[in-house]
């Protein structure tokens, strides 16, 4: 299936950068959808990496030191929100990220992004042989960090649960007039800390587990009270579940961009003129002397 940015751009209904449309590798339904939760009303967010032109990923190759003189602006996502596609009856809002950028945000475990590599699999719209290799791998972005990671997600949650008023006449204002407080906030709060504790527990992750409880969030049927104190004691359980689970402490970066690379070279084709990844610091000692001999040289000849 193609890209559901490049037939929203067929129809001039988004403006990606123009790289964008032709080079999207993985494009996954996010939101109350991939955690099975959503009504006929659910907005369509969509998230997902495409892979730049060479020279955005590598500026070296067009002749950009890093830090000195002109910098080129880095492309690092594409955001557009509240499309509206009237012939689809649909809306849709875009995170669309640089490979480079995603996995980064990926290794951190920042829980929109884990999230979207473990969508279920209805909820993949577009995915290319190089989407397909990082979502084969998605268990190796996993690590205790993403305890801190999902745990300060929720409490941001709770928090905005707590002060937050929704703008008057708005749906989420009715919301809370009618239970009291935002229920979005409160089944994202859930929804959170079952998912910090399958990664904790089983090193996996299955968005749509937990989905009669959030339905049941969703219907107002948990009183703000009950969420503050399923928060507080979920999270002295799952600190104990954080000391003794076996997950690396920390993510394998090396072999992490090794997935990168394996990625960005079956993209480009080789990468050998580009990056050298097997190099010992003795080898680049010996060519930054070489270059300087031969700057000497040239010194010594005016």
């Amino acid at each position: 299936m193609g890209s559901i940015i490049d037939s929203l751009a067929s129809k001039q209904l988004v403006t990606p950068p123009g790289f964008l449309r032709a080079n999207v590798q993985y494009e996954v339904l996010m939101g109350s959808v991939a955690y099975g939760v959503s009504t006929d009303t659910s907005d369509m967010d969509i998230y997902g990496f495409c892979i730049p032109p060479k020279n955005i990923v590598f500026p070296h190759l067009n002749g950009e030191i890093m830090g000195f003189g002109k910098q080129h602006e880095r492309f690092e996502q594409w955001q557009q929100h509240h499309i509206k596609d009237v012939s689809a009856k649909k809306e849709y809002d875009f995170s669309i990220y640089s490979i480079v950028k995603y996995f980064q945000l990926c290794m951190q475990n920042n829980p929109n992004m884990i999230d979207s590599l473990f969508v279920p699999r209805r909820c993949i719209l577009h995915s290319t042989a190089v989407g397909e290799l990082v979502r084969e791998n998605r268990k190796l972005f996993l690590h205790k960090g993403a305890w801190h990671k999902f745990k300060g997600y929720a409490y941001s949650q709770v928090h905005k649960m707590r002060i937050k008023n929704p703008e008057p006449g708005s749906t989420r204002n009715e919301m809370v007039q009618k239970y009291g407080y935002d229920l979005k906030f409160a089944y994202h709060v859930v929804r959170l800390l079952n998912e910090i504790e399958q990664i904790l527990t089983e090193h996996d992750l299955d968005l749509e587990r937990n989905r009669e409880q959030l339905k049941a969030i969703r219907r107002g049927e948990w009183t703000q009270e009950q969420i503050i104190d399923y928060f507080e004691t979920r999270e002295k359980d799952l600190e104990s579940l954080y000391t003794s689970s076996s997950l690396p402490h920390s993510p394998d970066e090396e072999k992490i961009k090794g997935l990168l690379l394996q990625c960005l070279e079956h993209h480009y084709g080789s990468l050998g003129d580009t990056i050298k990844t097997d190099v010992t610091i003795n080898s680049v000692l010996d060519e930054m002397q070489a270059y300087i001999d031969k700057i000497r040289k040239t010194i010594n000849r005016t």
